[in-house]
């Protein structure tokens, strides 16, 4: 016959029993399971932390050996950031190594996800193929002044998707590789030398070989003027107004700007000087 004490005993031994085989399960689950899986995220971290000091070391050797090449800027920035974007795509499936994936099978779904981004993002995709063909054919490279796309301006970065474009009134403008690509580019950097050309209207009774020689006079003296091929001048026209000149400028593309600026001064005082009359439209009535 069971004591209380006994029976006492016995009523708590049965939940300690209980709460020591729930531990024991716990632990199994932590040492099976948990544990493994938080090592493999750590180790995943550590691996895409190194991974990135790396990429980085050989994207400064590639670059630094390009440049030693003196490659083409254009080439060199387009070339870091294809190298990049595939060395984070192998960091990642070696990562997924980590955890245990097969690269098979990743390759198999990496495969099947390109064919439905393909589709989803063709535009990218042809962005990406007239970035290649804008290297392999250099219409232009980075520095060069163009209009392309409807865009003006100086070309800072041709990149993977995308070309970086500074106007001229200082704003930054990304253009679609594929659109411009696909249009016509007038590249004003190729060329040695761009022509300012100005439009004078004179009146018809001025001599127009004189006017000629006193407008290219006064533009050869302006700063940026290249003496070769030198400045030209013709009659453009004749019309109602009297005769139309046309001067032309030969100058480096960067002093393109100037050049005009100052042309249009240098043009208005040498007609001032010259007190030539002001051109007037004269019609004539004849009655019968």
């Amino acid at each position: 016959m069971s004591t209380p004490i006994q029976d006492i005993k016995e009523q708590i031994a049965v939940p300690i029993t209980d709460v020591s085989q729930h531990l024991t399960k716990f632990d199994h689950l932590i040492n099976t399971y948990a544990l493994p899986f938080a090592w493999k995220i750590l180790g995943a971290f550590v691996l895409w932390a190194i991974g990135g000091l790396c990429i980085r070391f050989l994207k400064g050797l590639l670059l630094t050996g390009l440049r030693r090449k003196q490659v083409d800027p254009t080439l060199v920035q387009y070339t870091e950031k294809t190298v990049g974007v595939l060395l984070r795509i192998f960091l990642l499936i070696a990562i997924l190594g980590v955890f245990g994936i097969e690269t098979t099978s990743f390759s198999a779904i990496l495969a099947a996800a390109g064919v439905a981004v393909g589709i989803a993002w063709s535009g990218l995709l042809s962005n990406f193929a007239a970035g290649i063909f804008l290297i392999l054919f250099r219409p232009f490279r980075v520095g060069d002044v163009i209009l392309a796309a409807g865009v003006s301006g100086t070309v800072q970065e041709v990149g993977i998707f995308a070309t970086t474009v500074d106007t001229g009134d200082n704003l930054r403008i990304f253009v679609g590789n594929n659109k411009i690509f696909s249009d016509n580019i007038l590249n004003y950097s190729t060329n040695k030398y761009r022509l300012a050309t100005f439009k004078v209207q004179i009146a018809s009774q001025v001599d127009p070989f004189e006017a000629m020689e006193k407008l290219k006079a006064c533009i050869e003296k302006i700063p940026g003027v290249l003496p070769a091929p030198g400045v030209t001048a013709e009659i453009t026209e004749f019309n109602t107004l009297g005769i139309l000149l046309s001067i032309k400028a030969p100058c480096h593309n960067s002093q393109f700007p100037s050049v005009t600026t100052l042309g249009n001064s240098a043009i208005y005082q040498t007609i001032k000087s010259a007190n030539y009359p002001h051109p007037e439209s004269k019609m004539v009535l004849i009655q019968n």
